[in-house]
């Protein structure tokens, strides 16, 4: 089955995550441009029959036939090359190779050719013919995989060799079908949620655990103060529920998260500090990461008592400055907001099998050695 996802342009095919890397309007560029230089090669008096190799290059064909500006002909044979993901290096016998071609210039057009095995063969099998010319046109092409000395004439985008998806290539049967071209993508991010009641010690533990595993860490407050102080429209938006006492709703906070996600998608891996705080902000959460191919390894948790909380929290008042730190009472209200809101997450991703409890006591030290050998458990 495959998972299209609209925001961002990424998609699922059967095991594998693609992300988005050429639109349809750059490869319909190409398309005209490479038509234009076999025109200006053969000119109007050529009649070329332009022939496709099945089954990648069907959308690539039409699209080239429909700009060609002179008469010409069209037919379509197969090689069979390609098994999932990687090139098998094996050719089948050309198939569907009915017309006489004594004398003709034949143009063939190939969707993609990385070490030139298909390539190879196909010139193997036109030697052998009494045709006028032959050329040869590929809309895609992997200098860095090439491995013949055969000659292309012309290329309409050079690429790097990651395996690709879209405009008539498939993933096992999957993703012809697609306008763009999307590139496999082959690097999974450690993306964990750091999780605890107030004084748990999380913003802490966070900072010693990016240092240590060169992880990016999201803040919701540091994300808060950063949109704020620079006035993005998000901040304003926040700030505008937050001067009049109001909670900021969840599709402020997640639209700052997916933003600050957006900014580090090539990172080792993302700690969240205090996001998610709800059920709908860990669904968001994860619809985000799963449209460009990622997920939330694990929930993290800091355990501790509340009362061993409450007077790490009341000592920490003495110093802070804050002057929540030092009322009990409302230190009390925050672990209740904490109990009846978001305490709830850890059902969420239990039922994930993706919860790892840690006892959050003891000595900061100590507490980063418990957290660090789940981190390399995962």
């Amino acid at each position: 089955m495959v998972q299209i996802h609209r925001m961002n342009k990424a998609i699922k095919l059967h095991d594998k995550y693609f992300t988005h890397y050429i639109g349809s309007d750059k490869i319909q560029q190409a398309t005209r441009s490479l038509v234009q230089q076999v025109y200006n090669d053969l000119g109007d008096e050529e009649i070329p029959i332009f022939i496709g190799i099945l089954n990648g290059s069907f959308m690539f064909a039409a699209d080239f036939i429909r700009e060609y500006p002179a008469n010409c002909e069209i037919s379509f044979v197969k090689l069979a090359s390609y098994e999932g993901a990687n090139s098998s290096g094996k050719v089948n016998e050309l198939v569907g190779l009915t017309e006489d071609l004594t004398d003709k210039t034949v143009v063939i057009l190939e969707d993609i050719i990385d070490t030139g095995n298909t390539l190879a063969k196909i010139y193997d099998i036109f030697e052998t013919l009494p045709i006028k010319q032959l050329k040869l046109a590929t809309l895609f092409f992997k200098p860095d995989v090439f491995k013949k000395a055969l000659h292309i004439d012309y290329i309409g985008l050079s690429i790097p060799d990651k395996f690709i998806v879209g405009y008539g290539l498939d993933y096992d049967g999957l993703g012809r079908n697609l306008k763009d071209i999307y590139q496999i993508k082959s690097k999974n991010m450690k993306n964990i949620v750091l999780f605890g009641p107030p004084g748990a010690g999380k913003g802490t533990q966070a900072t010693l655990l990016k240092d240590h595993y060169n992880l990016v860490h999201i803040s919701t407050g540091d994300v808060f103060r950063y949109n704020i102080k620079n006035k993005t429209d998000l901040g304003m938006l926040a700030k505008s529920f937050m001067d009049v006492g109001d909670l900021v709703p969840d599709e402020v906070t997640i639209n700052m998260l997916k933003e600050e996600v957006q900014k580090n998608l090539e990172a080792v891996g993302i700690i969240f500090d205090g996001y998610p705080r709800t059920i709908s902000q860990a669904k968001a959460l994860d619809e985000c990461l799963l449209a460009k191919g990622e997920q939330i390894k694990a929930m993290i948790a800091l355990e501790a008592p509340e009362d061993e909380l409450v007077n790490r929290i009341l000592e920490r008042g003495k110093t802070s400055g804050r002057s929540d730190d030092q009322n009990e009472n409302k230190i009390r209200n925050r672990f209740n907001e904490y109990h009846t809101k978001t305490a709830i997450l850890k059902d969420y991703y239990e039922a994930q099998g993706k919860y790892f409890g840690v006892n959050g006591l003891g000595g900061i030290d100590d507490i980063t050695d418990r957290l660090k050998e789940v981190f390399d458990k995962l």
